[in-house]
Order: C-alpha cells, then sequence, then structure tokens
C-alpha cells in the first residue's frame, strides 16, 4: 500500500533498480500519481525526477518538458524539499528539456531558443557557468546548419563546468563535429578515449561506438568497426531510447555489405517502430531501415519477407515504401520548423551511400537471412595480373579456344570459361563452329566438366554417367586416348570413398589394371613424343601430341588416386598388397613425369605420398615430400599449382609450432588461389588454419580477420557445423584478446533458432556454456543464468557424461545467486551437489561453495556467517576426498582459496584472530605451489597485513611482513604485485604512531 511518503519512496527505488523499459516507465507515472497525496512534496520530487529519467531513457522525450516544468514550479515554491543531489539535477535537466524540445518537429524554433534563455538565466542566478549553455546553443546550431562553426567555438573553448555533460559525452559531440566537416581520421583520434573505454557513462561507448562505425569503414579500420559493431549493437539491442544507434547499425549492416544480418537487426528491433515519443531519433532509425531496405530493392530481394511494424506481414519493398514516407514526412517537418534543409540534407546524404567494400566484411557471427545476390557474388572471369588467363573472349569460336589452351594447361580459370560456353549454348547465344572441329567433341569436353563440377559436389554416381558419356563421344570420333582418359576417371571418382570392401577393391584394381595395359597398348601404337596427329585431331583443332600426354597423365593420376583412397579406407593393412600398391602407383607416376619432362605430375605424386606418410605418423617426410612437390611445381611454370601442396605444409609445419612459417604459407596458398581463379581451391578450411596459425603467433587481431572470412565462407559452402566450430574458435581469441562482449555476440549468433536447428546437441551444449559463462563475466547475471538453465535441461540426460551434469548443476548455482535469485540458487546447489555424489566433479563444487561463501557474507552480513563457513566446511570435506596429486586439479590452490575466503567472511564478522590464522594458513598452503603459488601466496599477504593493521592495530608487524612479501615479489620476478604491496606498507608507514 502506498499510503506513506516513505512507501512511495521504497517504491521508487525497487522501480529504479529495474531495466529501462514499458513497465519502468508505467509503474514511475503510477508513483507521481501516488505522491501527489501528500502534504510534503518531497515524495512528489522524487517521483518526478525518476518519471522524468525513465522517459528519456525510452524515447519519450515529447512527454520529458511537461514533468520538467512541474519540478521548476516546485522548485521555485519548496526548494526545502529537494535534497543536494535533486537540486543539482534540476539544473542539470535544463539540458535534458533542450534536446527533448528539438526532437518535437511540432515545437518552434523560437520556443527552445527562449528556454535555452531561461537556462541561462537559472544558471546566472546561482551562479554556475555558461559552458553548458553554450552546449545546448551548439546542438540547436548543428541540427538547424546555422552557425555552427560560431556555435562551436563558444563552446568548446569555453571551461568545464559541474553541469557540463560528462566527458564521454561530450567527447562523442567533438567527434561528431569533426565527422560533419569530413574528418574522418581526426574525429577518430578525438574518439579514441571513449572507444577504448577509457571514458564511459550510460551512453556510451555505445552511442560513439554507432556513430564511428562509418568513418572507420571508410578508412579502412574494418576489423574496428567489426568490433564495435558486435560489441555496440548488443548495447542498443531493442532500446527505445537508442532508435538512431540502430538505424546506424543498420545502415553499416547494408554498406559492409552484410544485408543478411540487417535483417536479423531489423527483426529484433521490431518494438521499434512503434516507438514514436523522440521524432528526431525515429528519424534516425527510419533512415537507416531505409538504407538497409534499398540495398535488398535494389539487389532484387523486393519481395523478400522483413521484419517490420507489427499487424500485418511485409516485403522489403513494402516496408521501404512505409518507412520511406514516414520519414520523409518527418524530415520535412523539421526543416519547415527550422526554415533550413539541414535535417533533409543529411536523410539525403545517408540514402546516397553505397557499399564501403567490394565483398561483404566478415563479421563473425552467422546469419540466417538469404545473402545478397549482386555481381560480386558470380564467379571472377580469369585474367587477373600474371594470371596466365585471358579474359572471358564475346566470339564463340576464340572462347572455346580459350578455354581448350587452359583445360590443357590445367589452369583453374577454365572452370568459368566452360560455364559461359555452356551458357551460350543453352541461351542459343552461340551455335556450333565448324572451325572448331566436331560439334561431338565440345559435347565430350562440357561432359567432362559437369563431371568435374558433380564430382566437387560428392554427385559420384550421377559424375561417372557424364564420363561415360564423354568416353563414347571421344571414340566415335577417335580419340582413343582421351576416350581412355574418361573412362578411367569414371572408374576411379565412383569408387566409395568409404566402401571397404575387399572384394570391390579387388575389382577395381583388376579394371584400373586393364586399362593401364590398354594405355600401355596406346604407347607402343603411337609414342607419346614426336608423332604427328592423325585426321581426327587435325579435324578437331587440337594440340594432339599434348593431348595425349594429358591424357596418359590422366590414367596414371588416376590409378595412384584410386590407390590411395585404398590406403585410406584400408589403414592399417594386415597384408602387405595396399600399400605396395600404392608405392607402385605413385612411384609411376613420378618417373613417367621425370621421364616426360611434367614436373606438376611429379608435384602430384609427392603429394599423395605426404599425406599418407602424414597419416602414418612420419611428419618428416611429409615435410619432405610437400617442399620438393613446390620445387616441382616452380619448374613446371604452372604456379597455380602451388596452393595446395602450400597449404598442407603449413600444416606439418604448425605441427611443430612453426606458425610464422605456417602463416606465410597460407598466405601465399590464397593469394595464388586469387589470383589464377582457382574456384576449387578450398578457402574456407585454408582460412580458419590461417586464424589458427595466426593465433599461434600472437596476432590475435589477424586471427579474428581470418576466422571471421572461414566461418564466413564455411556458411556461403552450406557446412554449418564447420562454421559453428570455426566460430568457437574465434569466440575463444576474443576472449583472450580482453574483447568478451563481441565473443558474447558470436556466441549468441549461433543460438538463433535456426542456426542451433543445423548443429548437434553436443555442439548446442558446448556454445551454450561457453555463452553463460560469457555473460558472468560481463557481470549480465540474468541472462547468464537462464543460459545455464537451459544448458541444464539438455545435459540432464546425458548418461554417458554424467560429470558435466555437476558442472553445469554447479555453475548454474553460481550464475542464479550472482543474479539475487536466492531461492533458485539454493536449489540448484542442492542439485549440484546430488549430482557430485553420483559423478564426482570436484574442482566445481569446491568453487561453487566458495563462491557461495563470498556472496553469502557479502549479502547477509553477520547474520550469514555462519552459513557462509558451512559453504567452506564442505569444500574443505570435498578436497579431503582428493588425492594430492589428483591430474589436473591443483588442490593445493583450492586448499589455499578455502582459507583465503575464511579468513575475508571472518574479518567481516570482525573475528580477526581467526580471520588473521586463515590468512596465515592460505599463505602456508600457496608456500607449497612453489612458482605457481607466488601471486595467491602475495595476495593473502596483503590481506593478513590488513588484518593486522587494521582489524588487530598491529601496525608494526603488518610493515615487516609486507616488507619482506614484497622483496620476495621482485626476487620471483612479479613487480606488479611487489608494487601492490609496497603501497600498502607505505600508506601504513604514513599513518601517526604512538
Amino acid at each position: 500500500m502506498l499510503d506513506t511518503p516513505e512507501a512511495v519512496v521504497e517504491a521508487l527505488r525497487e522501480n529504479h533498480d529495474r531495466p529501462h523499459g514499458m513497465q519502468r516507465t508505467v509503474t514511475a507515472e503510477e508513483l507521481v500519481e501516488a505522491a501527489e497525496v501528500f502534504d510534503k512534496p518531497d515524495a512528489l520530487v522524487t517521483a518526478l525526477l525518476e518519471l522524468m529519467t525513465a522517459y528519456e531513457f525510452t524515447g519519450e522525450q515529447r512527454k520529458s518538458p511537461v514533468v520538467f516544468a512541474r519540478l521548476l514550479k516546485l522548485w521555485d515554491t519548496a526548494p526545502e524539499s529537494f535534497s543536494q543531489w535533486e537540486a543539482h539535477q534540476v539544473f542539470w535537466r535544463f539540458k535534458w528539456v533542450t534536446t527533448s524540445l528539438l526532437q518535437v518537429p511540432e515545437m518552434p524554433l523560437a520556443t527552445v531558443r527562449g528556454w535555452i534563455d531561461t537556462m541561462k538565466e537559472r544558471y546566472e542566478g546561482a551562479g554556475h557557468g555558461m559552458q553548458p549553455v553554450a552546449a545546448m546553443r551548439h546542438h540547436v546550431a548543428a541540427h538547424t546548419g546555422t552557425g555552427v562553426d560560431d556555435a562551436y567555438d563558444l563552446w568548446a573553448t569555453r571551461p568545464r563546468t559541474g553541469l557540463s555533460d560528462c566527458e564521454a559525452c561530450e567527447t562523442r559531440h567533438h567527434a561528431w563535429h569533426r565527422v560533419a566537416a569530413g574528418d574522418d581520421a581526426g574525429a577518430l583520434d578525438v574518439w579514441r578515449p571513449v572507444l577504448a573505454g577509457e571514458q564511459s557513462c550510460s551512453e556510451e561507448p555505445q552511442m560513439s561506438q554507432a556513430r564511428a562505425l562509418l568513418p572507420l569503414l571508410r578508412l579502412g579500420r574494418a576489423d574496428e568497426a567489426r568490433s564495435h559493431h558486435l560489441t555496440g549493437y548488443r548495447r542498443v539491442r531493442g532500446s527505445t531510447g537508442m532508435q538512431h544507434e540502430v538505424g546506424l547499425h543498420l545502415e553499416f549492416c547494408a554498406l559492409s555489405r552484410n544485408e543478411g544480418r540487417g535483417l536479423e537487426v531489423l527483426a529484433e528491433n521490431r518494438p521499434l517502430f512503434e516507438a514514436t515519443g523522440a521524432p528526431l531519433d525515429r528519424l534516425g532509425f527510419l533512415t537507416g531501415v531505409e538504407v538497409l531496405l534499398a540495398r535488398l530493392v535494389e539487389d532484387g530481394h523486393a519481395e523478400t519477407p522483413v521484419a517490420g511494424p507489427p499487424g500485418r506481414n511485409w516485403t522489403a519493398g513494402g516496408l521501404l515504401a512505409h518507412a520511406r514516407a514516414e520519414a520523409d514526412r518527418l524530415a520535412a517537418a523539421f526543416d519547415a520548423r527550422n526554415g533550413t534543409t539541414a535535417v533533409g540534407d543529411r536523410r539525403r546524404e545517408r540514402l546516397a551511400r553505397r557499399p564501403l567494400l567490394d565483398e561483404p566484411l566478415p563479421l563473425g557471427l552467422r546469419s540466417a537471412a538469404p545473402a545478397r545476390a549482386s555481381a560480386s557474388a558470380a564467379p571472377a572471369a580469369p585474367g587477373a595480373a600474371g594470371s596466365g588467363a585471358s579474359e572471358v573472349p564475346e566470339n564463340f569460336v576464340a572462347l572455346v579456344t580459350e578455354a581448350r589452351r587452359l583445360a590443357r594447361l590445367g589452369h583453374p580459370g577454365d572452370s568459368v570459361l566452360w560455364a559461359r560456353i555452356a551458357e551460350r549454348l543453352a541461351d542459343g547465344s552461340a551455335a556450333h563452329d565448324d572451325r572448331l572441329g566436331p560439334e561431338e567433341l565440345l559435347r565430350a569436353e562440357l561432359a567432362e566438366e559437369r563431371a568435374y563440377r558433380l564430382r566437387q559436389k560428392d554427385e559420384n554416381a550421377e559424375s561417372g554417367a557424364e564420363l561415360k558419356t564423354a568416353a563414347g563421344l571421344y571414340e566415335e570420333l577417335g580419340l582413343a586416348w582421351q576416350a581412355l582418359a574418361a573412362r578411367v576417371r569414371a572408374l576411379a571418382w565412383t569408387t566409395g570413398e568409404d566402401d571397404a570392401d575387399a572384394g570391390r577393391d579387388e575389382a577395381v584394381r583388376g579394371r584400373l589394371d586393364a586399362m593401364l595395359r590398354e594405355a600401355e597398348r596406346l604407347k607402343d601404337e603411337a609414342p607419346l613424343t614426336g608423332e604427328k596427329p592423325g585426321d581426327a585431331e587435325r579435324a578437331a583443332g587440337a594440340d594432339a601430341a599434348a593431348d595425349r600426354v594429358s591424357a596418359y597423365f590422366t590414367v596414371l593420376y588416376a590409378d595412384a588416386y584410386a590407390a590411395y583412397q585404398e590406403t585410406m579406407r584400408r589403414e592399417p593393412e594386415e597384408s602387405a598388397s595396399v600399400p605396395e600398391r600404392f608405392e607402385r602407383a605413385v612411384g609411376a607416376l613420378r618417373a613417367e613425369a621425370e621421364r616426360l619432362g611434367a614436373p606438376h605430375q611429379a608435384a602430384n605424386a609427392r603429394q599423395f605420398a605426404a599425406d599418407v606418410a602424414g597419416r602414418r605418423g612420419d611428419v618428416a617426410l611429409a615435410e619432405a615430400e610437400l617442399r620438393a612437390a613446390l620445387v616441382d611445381v616452380d619448374a613446371s611454370d604452372r604456379p597455380w599449382r602451388g596452393s595446395r601442396p602450400r597449404a598442407l605444409l603449413a600444416q606439418t609445419v604448425l605441427a611443430r609450432q612453426e606458425p610464422a612459417e605456417a602463416v606465410e604459407l597460407l598466405h601465399r596458398a590464397i593469394a595464388d588461389a586469387v589470383r589464377y581463379d582457382d574456384a576449387d581451391f578450398p578457402m574456407a578450411p585454408t582460412y580458419a588454419l590461417l586464424g589458427h596459425a595466426s593465433s599461434h603467433l600472437g596476432d590475435r587481431a589477424g586471427a579474428v580477420r581470418h576466422l571471421s572470412e572461414a566461418a564466413a565462407r564455411f556458411d556461403r559452402d552450406g557446412e554449418h557445423e564447420e562454421a559453428a566450430g570455426v566460430r568457437i574458435q574465434l569466440a575463444d581469441v576474443l576472449e583472450e584478446s580482453g574483447r568478451q562482449e563481441d565473443a558474447v555476440a558470436v556466441l549468441e549468433s549461433l543460438l538463433s533458432e535456426e542456426s542451433a536447428a543445423a548443429l548437434n546437441e553436443r555442439m548446442v551444449a558446448q556454445i551454450r556454456l561457453s555463452l553463460a559463462r560469457g555473460l558472468r563475466e560481463l557481470e549480465e547475471y540474468l541472462p547468464s543464468a537462464e543460459e545455464f538453465l537451459r544448458l541444464a535441461s539438455t545435459v540432464s540426460g546425458w548418461e554417458d557424461d554424467a560429470p558435466i551434469r555437476t558442472l553445469v548443476a554447479a555453475d548454474t548455482a553460481v550464475a542464479l545467486v550472482l543474479a539475487d535469485r536466492w531461492e533458485a540458487a539454493e536449489a540448484a546447489y542442492g542439485r549440484a551437489l546430488a549430482a557430485h555424489d553420483e559423478a564426482p566433479n570436484p574442482p566445481m563444487i569446491v568453487r561453487m561453495a566458495r563462491e557461495f561463501a563470498r556472496l553469502t557474507a557479502a549479502a547477509r552480513g553477520a547474520e550469514g556467517v555462519e552459513e557462509a563457513l558451512a559453504h567452506l566446511a564442505r569444500a574443505d570435506a570435498v578436497l579431503d576426498g582428493v588425492p594430492e596429486d589428483a591430474e589436473g586439479f591443483a588442490v593445493w590452490y583450492e586448499r589455499g582459496e578455502v582459507h583465503y575466503r575464511r579468513s575475508h567472511v571472518l574479518a567481516e564478522a570482525e573475528r580477526f584472530e581467526e580471520a588473521l590464522a586463515e590468512a596465515e594458513a592460505a599463505i602456508g598452503v600457496h608456500e607449497g605451489g612453489g612458482e605457481r603459488g607466488e601471486l595467491p601466496r602475495a595476495e593473502a599477504v596483503r590481506f593478513a597485513a590488513l588484518v593486522e593493521g587494521n582489524g588487530l592495530g598491529r601496525t608494526d608487524e603488518a610493515i615487516a611482513r609486507l616488507t619482506t612479501a614484497a622483496a620476495r615479489c621482485r626476487n620471483a620476478g612479479h613487480p606488479g604485485a611487489a608494487q601492490i604491496l609496497t603501497a600498502l606498507r607505505e600508506e601504513y608507514l604514513a599513518r601517526p604512531r604512538g
């Protein structure tokens, strides 16, 4: 019952602890009504200030001036009703009213300026400085676009006062002034303290992070832009008081070519369409929506379903028209009010912006929305500098001739040309030309190309059918070598890689042997070097000798490939026949490559040998073969052949802890694959390996960049589990880099409904555990507890992994108590103990008990001491059952930390002698940890000195203890710890003695 002022104030205090949102705002309005009935206005003052705060931070600035007018009247009539803090707030919130009036286009500009004049008079009358008044005039000038530089100078040159905006907010305004002047670099220099976390407030750094996104992209600082999007967006997501900032994140998604991510952001912020209390911020949000949707419509996605205002289904085109109409109306209203075109001009400038990148910036996030369909998504045509390929010819004869030339070279750029040939034949824009030889030849070549594409998609049966078609066509043309090559590839490729049937392997070997004999017969009939082409070859216009040699190597390569696959399937083999066959096939390929001067084929043989050696554990041989393969590639004058052996060699050198060389090899492999248009090179795994190597090298920024790229590429390839695995690694790297919020954003993206559905239960559980712990590190305790509860439900049935259930139950209990959900936490605590009885997990139970002891003592004071000590006694009992040399568990450390925590609990209860004894016990236990125990020992010493000096008044003993410990830390190489101990010692030395 709110029947006393005290009850209203208590309700206001409870409401103040709620997050900003509709519930808090409505309750604040009700509490103002409740406070109005009392004779003394003290409670009403507090209630009005709370209501104004609710309006300010939930995008209801339209209502703020009315509330402040009531406050100002009370200030004039009953100033004694205001506490010192509330009196300060009256003058502080003059600024809120100014910005609120600017938000509403129906409010005349003369009224806004008149209000600032009133503010000036009030400030002068109270003896306050004029810098905040100058700041408000600058805001008006920046909004209207008139007298901006003069107003800025009048503000920026005045000294700050106690009523100036906080440093972080002023930094934002200084930086934004430079952005408006076109000085992105200067703006980012000014922004540095906020973006680096050195300056912050309730609105910062998230407001600055949103505004800095495009300046960072424009300057090529994409890594920073990615991070500020991940971190900043989490802080503004769903906030009606941050509509403009959400709009800037939508714009960033569009201009960084992450339209799919933009649609997810739009869906998460659907309620903002109904937030109308801050029209200027609403205009910023709608303009961001428009930038995103305009990109989608322009790319042909006008009919894509999108999230818009509740009540109907929206398409991108329909929502674009809706947002554009309202935003145009708002912009026109502001310009009419202001008598300038500044607001409309800024809007038009945003809408005119084009994407700042050629390809999507990898954000590291799982995006379930459809990818953008644009020209850049099409395969690149061959012809990069130095590639040895040409642009796609328009002339059909030239197109086919060039495709054949590249195919003969084994150049990966031929794929684009063959695809173009098939397209032109299919759409009727080209027809067969007799200058290209028989039509059957082109049909056979296209069938082979289709077979290769099907093979890349693991559609082996379909691939084999196309090769058989090609073989038949070649036979009709009398091209025996080409027919044989097609048949042998059909056999080798369609042999199941997971088929370990010895009978089938033997049958395949028999057919391959027959094909090898046929190849020998063809060689005997017409040597592979020096002969002239036959009639069919001349008619086909082929380079006959080169084609026959290429077909011969296809036969040898297919034989080696089949032997390699059998070796992989049947390793380890009880008989020597399989490895002997592999050695014979690979040896034949290498020997013939050397005889016929085809070093690139020798490189192929070496790669087979290297892979088998590596799988057998002979890393030295694998490395030697790969290095020799790269020498062969260099000698072949076919540099595009080097990407795969370089990537394989990188894996090998990384395994022996040589990340620098691995990074260099992987960069070269990727660069060559791009340079030579090798669309079949495994980019996603290579980027993942590069990220892993960069992390080992200590280049965490590079690791983040490469892992983000790998995840995006795995997604595009439909390999969602692989993408998730990379993102888990990415989150680990971000966490190690101190970017916990970025890591949480990545993990959250993996647990959206559609994303999680593509993953197995174990992986989802791993992700949820990492996310729950990450949220706990960010002190987002309630969301952390919710994730732990979901995880507990998932693992409850894992009979084969019972210790995991204990771990999750313990973590859940800690998360709930941190979230101040004591009843639920105690229930989870009991579940953790029960799980521990069935599946022991001592580390988790001990740490849970310690944390409960700490929080119980902190929350319940003297009343909670015995309960806290009981938790610690339980931890001791668990440790008593663990061997001191338990693998993976530093029992000495845990014992020392239990003593240390008990010392704290006892000290808070003013049981100082007992507390000192426990602190000294902690020191003794950590002493036994050797070098690893030095830092926890130093902390225990510090606390013992505090108990001695502050609790027991034994300053001299504390000084002596600290002197010895500081010297020990310096000798052990811990200067930071020594400095902390020395600072406390000097504090004690400075105290009066006697």
